[in-house]
């Protein structure tokens, strides 16, 4: 017999999202379905469904709010509500599009604020994370960000005060970001994988032109594009290097 999930729970939860209010009880909605599910087959069923539901739902969300009032509160919220629902559905790479629209946001438009403002831990946590998930590119990027938050003349201070611990973050995080950047750089592929990638490419242009004029792409779609990217990298990869043991 098939495994299915709560339809209760899970349609509840669906229901909420229809509301576009994204609380935080809409959350133990959704981990009241998932805790639910009577075993893992049911419990894989419930998370697939999910996903597809959230996923959905949050580009209508981020779409809605390009095409109205600009109000980074709202889009910084939802950007939140989204992340944490994609991490208690497992959904990795979701979840990183969320925190790094979150995080994009709020250092464009909250530089100055005491509570909002990223700091350079957040942007090194969120740099760890995609580099353990092998998103490197935008792995490098963050680690850029959280060198980015370090003021200017800091090393020079910490050289004079002989801040040990501190220049070992410093320290740490460059050769993080140059290990991003290594690993990206062995995903590039041969002539005819490039070349192939160009076409690729091309067809993402051409979807992105045809928002000329518009309000400029969110974070979060760049950051799957990015990923899309990628993942077309490793599978010709994959196939080059399969050719040439044969």
């Amino acid at each position: 017999m098939p495994a299915e999930e709560d339809p209760d729970s899970l349609s509840l939860f669906a229901s909420r999202l229809s509301q576009r209010r994204f609380r935080d009880e809409d959350l133990r909605l959704l981990e009241a379905a998932l805790s639910a599910s009577p075993d893992v087959p049911a419990l894989l069923h419930t998370r697939s469904s999910a996903r597809r539901l959230l996923r959905a739902c949050a580009a209508e969300a981020f779409l809605q709010a390009l095409g109205g009032v600009e109000d980074h509160g709202r889009s910084l919220s939802v950007a939140d509500f989204f992340a944490r629902a994609f991490a208690l559905v497992g959904d990795v790479e979701s979840c990183l599009a969320m925190r790094y629209e979150a995080l994009v946001l709020r250092d464009a438009k909250y530089s100055n604020h005491p509570q909002l403002q990223v700091s350079r831990e957040e942007w090194s946590t969120f740099a760890k994370d995609s580099l353990d998930n092998g998103f490197y590119t935008i792995a490098s990027k963050a680690f850029a960000n959280a060198l980015a938050h370090i003021p200017p003349g800091h090393t020079g201070h910490l050289e004079s005060t002989n801040s040990v611990v501190e220049k070992d973050k410093i320290n740490d995080i460059t050769e993080l970001q140059n290990l991003s950047k290594s690993l990206s750089s062995q995903h590039s592929v041969h002539t005819r994988s490039t070349e192939y990638m160009k076409r690729r490419a091309s067809d993402v242009h051409k979807r992105c032109t045809l928002q000329s004029g518009k309000p400029k792409l969110p974070a979060s779609l760049m950051f799957r594009l990015g990923i899309k990217t990628r993942n077309i990298k490793k599978l010709l990869h994959s196939r080059e290097r399969n050719l040439g043991e044969i």
